[in-house]
């Protein structure tokens, strides 16, 4: 038996409409006004809403519109009012039958039916449209995902499309689920190594700062301050492009903050005396960018992005461990015992992190010979930190620790473009 509920009429229709449905064989579940009209539908799911109205207003078509949106269900409406505009706003807020001038009880049950056909064609065309729309849409992010594949391993788009099907058969999943995930994976990864690397950078720039001092004012430093300023400044611009704003927008602007004092203290005329000023304030940029970095890693959802993060980080402790060794030259007393001491949990902390790198299984032919690299260039590192106080000894330092630095450049962008990291 159809059941239905009626929607009361405002003034009440001069017809009994629960009476004439009853008589019609339709079960009737109650008449509700149009303010609890949802509320009803939701609690007693009736197969067909009716609805006597003399001149629909806006508050009915609202109400009705809102029913579309929550809870759609077939409507009916009987009305005196042949204003066309309230026809086409009937059509709009989702009325499947707008009589005008026609009730009659014989012809219910054939009205209610009409609504009924009307609205499950619209159900099975809105399903289609969906289901259309979502083809399209995983065709696009296919595309996409197969562009990251084909750019970060140089393979063929047919490859590109291999990989992604055996992971869709491997994952039970649709080859444009795997997509979506590889999409992801690709946007964590770069946003990781992009956070990361101004870890690097707050250490790079304080490093160039003190082989200026050094200098005595020279220019010969100035280039690697000015380019690692040029560098920070583009991070943080790409990432407030690219990250949730809502999700890590606090820890993007603890960064902003923190790089803006830095830059306040990083002036052409910087002493030696500025020198342990201007280190608090980057190893305040240093934690932030760590938050922010963290924040990233595991957002994405993707183990594998632990090893950008790691292989990034030594491209930090690289600048870290020159400018502690440059800064236990430079400072005096406390400062300069402070900075040696620091220098050794420095070198402690990237010699585990190498070693965990050379043990995970996420490693290639390319990615153990520049490990094997990475080690040798560690340890020109520091030997020259050791003779760091003799002529040219500073340059030394310097020369070596860029060289691991690029070195661990390749590495992170290795690790983010793997086949492994981008899969997941």
């Amino acid at each position: 038996m159809t059941s239905a509920l009626v929607v009361e009429g405002s003034p009440p229709a001069d017809v009994d409409l629960a009476a004439d449905l009853a008589a019609a064989g339709v079960r009737v579940l109650g008449a509700t006004p149009r303010g609890d009209l949802v509320r009803e539908a939701v609690r007693t799911s009736p197969d067909v809403i009716v609805c006597h109205e003399v001149s629909p207003d806006e508050t009915l078509f609202a109400a009705f519109a809102l029913l579309a949106e929550t809870s759609p269900c077939p409507v009916v409406v009987f009305t005196h009012d042949p204003e066309a505009a309230k026809i086409e706003r009937a059509l709009a807020a989702g009325i499947h039958s707008y009589v005008v001038n026609g009730y009659s009880a014989e012809r219910l049950r054939a009205v209610l039916q009409v609504a009924r056909s009307r609205f499950e064609q619209e159900r099975r065309v809105r399903a289609e449209l969906v289901e259309v729309t979502r083809r399209f849409d995983e065709r696009k992010l296919v595309d996409r995902a197969k562009g990251i594949l084909m750019r970060a391993r140089q393979v063929s788009e047919e490859e590109a499309f291999a990989v992604l099907r055996a992971a869709s058969m491997h994952s039970n999943q649709r080859v444009g689920q795997v997509s979506r995930q590889v999409i992801a994976a690709a946007h964590y990864a770069d946003a990781v190594n992009r956070a990361g690397k101004l870890r690097m950078l707050s250490q790079r720039l304080v490093k160039a700062c003190a082989l200026r001092v050094l200098d005595r004012g020279g220019t010969a430093h100035a280039d690697q301050v000015d380019d690692a300023t040029r560098q920070i400044d583009a991070s943080i611009a790409a990432l407030a492009k690219s990250v949730s704003k809502p999700t890590f927008g606090d820890l993007l602007e603890a960064v902003s903050t923190a790089w803006a004092e830095v830059q306040a203290l990083a002036a052409p005329a910087l002493a030696a005396g500025g020198l342990a000023a201007l280190d608090a304030a980057a190893e305040r940029l240093l934690l932030e960018a760590e938050r922010l970095t963290r924040g990233l890693e595991t957002a994405g959802l993707v183990t594998t992005l632990h090893v950008i993060n790691v292989s990034g980080r030594q491209r930090m402790l690289s600048q870290r461990y020159a400018k502690e060794a440059l800064l236990g030259l430079v400072l005096e007393g406390d400062a300069a015992r402070a900075a040696r001491a620091e220098l050794a949990r420095t070198a402690e902390t990237f010699e585990q992190s190498l070693a965990h790198l050379r043990a995970i299984p996420l490693c290639t032919g390319e990615i153990r010979a520049l490990l094997d690299d990475a080690e040798r260039i560690w340890k020109e590192v520091t030997a020259t930190a050791r003779q760091v106080g003799q002529a040219s000894g500073a340059r030394s330092l310097d020369a070596a620790s860029d060289a691991l630095l690029a070195l661990f450049e390749q590495l992170t962008d290795r690790y983010e473009r793997s086949m492994q990291v981008l899969m997941g």
